[in-house]
């Protein structure tokens, strides 16, 4: 082989694995974005020259990861949703084990929720032991005002967005508790950044309490929480729990960064 040829394989590689990164921050940008952009929007926001980006799209569009629009925008495609819907299950998959513990050790039902668009989506569940119990079908999408795990996700977003999506989604009444302001909703949210967890107090349905707490630096926005009647999931019930929330979510959110499980 020629003493040239090897500088030139790298240097190619380098250049691929720069050009795949630069996608994939592209597509992450485009989902942050609400999942429809411009090209001079990914531009301001990434800084990547205008050329650099029209040539990483067209390679996108290509492999049906983006399409154009009419206006000429570029949307995320349908061959994401596959890779999407795969990745949700097995997050549950990989969370199942730290539910378990948390199921276990609270003697109540154990969730992992995802914010998916304006929605809460559950993608795991460990039930409880006793013969009454919280039971939410995984899969199942709610409004995340009236659910701890939706304050616990909402409560990293900045108030424009929040507002935002409570004006797309609107609010409604699940129970007499559930919060229908979105000025309460948003001192709701205050309370869980100052304590480090939501409370849905009856607010999704009625004797029936749950606490959740966000996943830290999780890939895609997640959360953990526990579900039980209300008179099992008390003020001093929370005071030991949220402890084991906390200390569940932290291992968890290691094992997603490809850490050591620690359960």
């Amino acid at each position: 082989m020629p003493p040239s040829a090897e500088p030139k394989t790298a240097a190619g590689a380098t250049g691929g694995v720069q050009s795949l990164e630069r996608a994939f921050d592209l597509l992450e940008r485009m989902a942050d974005a609400g999942g429809e952009v411009g090209l001079s929007e990914l531009a301001s926001s990434s800084g990547l020259p205008l050329p650099t980006i029209h040539r990483l799209m067209r390679t996108l569009v290509a492999c049906g990861c983006v399409r154009q629009q009419p206006n000429r925008r570029y949307a995320l495609g349908p061959r994401l949703i596959r890779l999407g819907e795969s990745a949700s299950r097995l997050l549950g998959t990989w969370a199942r084990p730290y539910l378990a513990r948390l199921a276990e050790e609270t003697g109540e039902t154990a969730n992992m929720a995802l914010l998916d668009g304006d929605e809460v989506v559950y993608v795991a569940q460990v039930p409880s032991r006793h013969s009454m119990r919280m039971f939410t079908e995984v899969g199942r999408r709610v409004l995340p005002h009236a659910t701890g795990v939706g304050k616990a996700l909402l409560a990293g977003l900045a108030a424009p967005e929040v507002r935002a999506l409570l004006a797309r989604t609107g609010m409604p009444a699940e129970t007499q508790k559930t919060i229908t302001s979105p000025d309460l909703f948003l001192d709701a949210l205050r309370q869980v950044r100052e304590t480090g967890y939501a409370v849905d107090d009856n607010e999704q349905e009625l004797g029936v309490r749950c606490l959740a707490v966000a996943v830290p630096d999780s890939p895609t926005a997640a959360a953990i929480s526990i579900s039980g009647p209300a008179g099992r999931v008390t003020d001093e019930a929370t005071r030991e729990i949220v402890p084991l929330l906390k200390e569940v979510a932290a291992q968890l959110s290691d094992a997603l960064a490809g850490g050591t499980p620690q359960v």
